[in-house]
């Protein structure tokens, strides 16, 4: 719930996922490109229900979405620019 604190406070997304991910995640946040199937089901429903965003203005899944991996704070970057 840090890391909720951090984003709404303004802290940008990648920040807060290098400081608080324990995976690959750690690495400012970027899990690389996924598709549909390569991901656990809640990870997978959040995230493509989720509006592309940006780091600066994030759009990101709040409560963070609980797995058998642990808990998630997603984001999808918008990568059209």
């Amino acid at each position: 719930m840090e890391a909720i604190e951090k984003l709404k406070a303004g802290t940008k997304f990648d920040a807060v996922a290098t400081q608080y991910s324990e995976d690959k995640a750690k690495q400012g946040g970027s899990l690389g490109w996924m598709v549909r199937g390569s991901m656990v089901g809640a990870f997978q429903e959040a995230a493509f229900a989720l509006a592309p965003s940006t780091c600066d203005k994030p759009v990101y899944t709040n409560p963070p979405v609980k797995t058998q991996f642990g808990y998630h704070i997603i984001m999808v970057e918008d990568r059209s620019n």
